[in-house]
């Protein structure tokens, strides 16, 4: 049995704050780290931080100071570290802010609003896993006039493609204007691309949405396309402490 202060080759660079699990196995497998001097490709190998000497492209892995980031994502940005195809990702509104985090789960190409990130992944999981009820809170801009009866059916869940259950935390009419109703979605779980599927499971199309709110966390004087640092408090209030 490894040591408790042993752990994977991965989890070294994820816990340090260096990657996530993920860019961690590909910088492994290229063949940037050396443990003890040696190139080292398995992942799953178990190094002790505190006494093996591993190192990547040369520097000796140290671990690096916890980032809490808030960014206003625009529309039409890719949330991810880079784009075959050339497109806009976070990164590029970044710059070298966003060298060590990750994104706190993810908005797709067309969904704009709050996107947290940060290298600490233990944080990160916290606070997307559908046990600590934090909130995430979107306004949905829908391609017709809904009544209560939808708005209702939405509210108290709905079953979407391939068998899986919306059950959303709350949902409510903001305003009908012209053609569209503007809805106020609360989630409290993460399954990827819910509120447009669970719309699109009642007959309709999210044309417009935009993630305003996760926990206590706003957009408030933050414009599109910039990020800032979460204070102390915001953090702790996550954290639920």
């Amino acid at each position: 049995m490894p040591a408790k202060t042993e752990m994977t080759l991965d989890r070294v660079l994820s816990r340090y704050g260096i990657a996530s699990r993920t860019a961690s196995r590909e910088a492994i497998l290229a063949g940037r780290l050396r443990v003890n001097g040696k190139v080292e490709r398995n992942p799953e190998r178990w190094v002790d931080p505190g006494r093996d000497v591993v190192e990547l492209d040369g520097k000796r892995l140290r671990p690096v100071s916890k980032t809490y980031l808030l960014l206003y994502k625009p529309k039409g940005v890719i949330t991810s570290h880079g784009d075959p195809d050339g497109r806009k990702t976070i990164y590029d509104l970044l710059g070298a802010d966003g060298r060590w985090v990750a994104p706190v789960g993810r908005l797709d190409k067309d969904t704009s609003g709050l996107l947290l990130l940060t290298n600490d992944t233990e944080f990160g999981h916290a606070v997307m896993s559908p046990e600590s009820k934090i909130k995430k809170t979107y306004m949905a801009k829908v391609n017709s006039l809904l009544n209560d009866q939808v708005i209702a059916q939405l509210a108290r869940g709905i079953e979407m493609k391939r068998g899986d259950w919306a059950a959303p935390e709350s949902v409510r009419r903001l305003e009908d204007r012209g053609k569209y109703t503007w809805l106020e979605i609360v989630l409290t779980e993460g399954k990827n691309r819910e509120v447009r599927r669970m719309v699109e499971a009642a007959g309709f199309k999210v044309l417009k949405l935009v993630r305003t709110r996760i926990g206590p966390l706003t957009l408030a004087g933050l414009e599109v396309g910039k990020s800032r640092p979460l204070t102390r408090r915001e953090i702790a209030a996550l954290r639920g402490r």
